[in-house]
């Protein structure tokens, strides 16, 4: 009887650890599975945050050129009133807005038109413009106007 118990107990064993065993490997396999994407999504995290780290660093190198960039142009531009505030003349130093020639040619060109303004100033108009006409018709004096086309 031993025996029959012994056997029963190994075979009631071995089924008990067969169903144990199958229940743990699966638990196994998804956990295996789920520690490598753990490890894929670290793996992603690093990869992303070299990325991020790489392009502030990238950003920064750039905005330091800008600002350089900037001093310099605001040094030029310093400069350059600086030189303008020394360079302007005085109003009888001042340089004239057209060249000499072009100033002749000006002063030419307004005397001939002056000349012909005064020879058309001395003609003698005897004549009324032709759009006055010898009768007037009284439309724009106060007085009441007769209505020709009444019924």
């Amino acid at each position: 009887m031993t025996l029959i118990t012994g056997l029963i107990s190994l075979l009631v064993g071995a089924l008990g650890g067969f169903f144990i065993g199958k229940t743990f490997s699966k638990s196994n396999k998804e956990n295996q599975k789920l520690a490598q994407q753990v490890n894929q999504n670290e793996e992603a995290l690093t990869q992303y945050k070299n990325d991020v780290a790489e392009h502030l660093d990238n950003s920064s190198k750039l905005l330091e050129q800008m600002h350089a960039t900037c001093q310099t142009a605001m040094k030029q531009m310093a400069e350059s009133t600086k030189l303008l505030q020394q360079a302007t003349p005085t109003e009888k130093e001042a340089m004239p807005f057209f060249s000499k020639e072009t100033q002749e040619q000006l002063a030419q060109t307004a005397n001939l038109r002056h000349q012909k303004r005064e020879d058309k100033a001395e003609a003698v108009i005897t004549e009324a413009p032709l759009d006055y006409s010898g009768n007037p018709s009284g439309l724009f004096d106060d007085k009441k106007q007769s209505v020709t086309n009444a019924d």
